[in-house]
């Protein structure tokens, strides 16, 4: 019989994670329609092995569908933001500072989990769900606001303002934010990620964090240049993260 076992380096999750990626880079560049520039396909590639390399498929599907989903709202109602002026430059395609912006912390958690105790690992796959159902509340809300937002208000003052204004609220927005982190939370707990209670933490942390960085919008994002949306994202995410490891903290102690 024919011996089929392969050598250990072969089945490495750096390995795998490096031919997987390499395979859906190829792909990416063969489709016509890019939701990646040249330069944030190559971003991406690495955010995909190192995903893979350190959480292996389970958190690989969490940023998979964060990209996908983020991507797909993004396109909705574009022809109508993009007559306002409040579309998303390139139609959407993301580049490195948009892989980052999103995906660091979640890289950070992912990274952790390499040097960190087997008794904090539960944590730090909550913070990375939580910052993914940070992120993903984020987009959804500004895109279905702006495209759908009928009254949109500042978080500061809650006076009208118009539709893609920095730190600007909306219910439409809202609501569809909630829902977006519901369903890559769910998507978590089916995945062994969180537990039943951390979906409920992601969520809340999604919604205050996203709270937070509008905040951030109304109040300081316009007085300081390095203050871009990428470093507000970052903040953003880590914000949810925080929040729900530290409700999930909280939630072990009175256990």
């Amino acid at each position: 019989m024919v011996n089929l076992d392969l050598p250990l380096w072969l089945t490495s999750p750096w390995v795998v994670g490096l031919v997987l990626n390499s395979l859906l880079a190829v792909l990416a560049i063969l489709i016509p329609k890019k939701l990646l520039t040249p330069a944030g396909l190559a971003h991406a590639w690495g955010l995909g092995v190192l995903v893979w390399g350190t959480l292996g498929w389970r958190g690989y599907v969490i940023v998979l569908f964060y990209f996908l989903v983020g991507s797909a709202v993004t396109k909705v109602g574009l022809e109508q933001k993009q007559a306002k002026g409040i579309a998303e430059k390139r139609d959407g395609a993301r580049g490195p500072e948009n892989v980052w912006g999103s995906a660091l912390t979640g890289a950070i958690c992912g990274l952790l989990t390499v040097i960190t105790p087997e008794t904090w690992l539960p944590y730090l796959t909550l913070a990375y769900v939580a910052s993914f159902s940070t992120k993903l509340s984020d987009t959804t809300s500004s895109e279905i606001g702006k495209a759908y937002g009928k009254r949109t208000f500042l978080i500061t003052t809650f006076q009208p303002v118009p539709p893609g204004t920095e730190g600007a609220v909306s219910l439409e927005g809202t609501l569809a934010g909630l829902g977006a982190a519901w369903l890559i939370s769910f998507l978590g707990s089916g995945l062994g990620l969180v537990s039943w209670w951390g979906v409920g933490l992601c969520v809340l942390a999604a919604l205050i964090a996203n709270y937070v960085e509008s905040l951030i919008g109304a109040k300081w994002q316009e007085n300081y240049a390095w203050l871009t949306n990428e470093v507000v994202n970052g903040i953003n995410t880590t914000v949810g993260a925080m929040l729900a490891v530290a409700g999930g903290l909280v939630i072990k102690f009175w256990s």
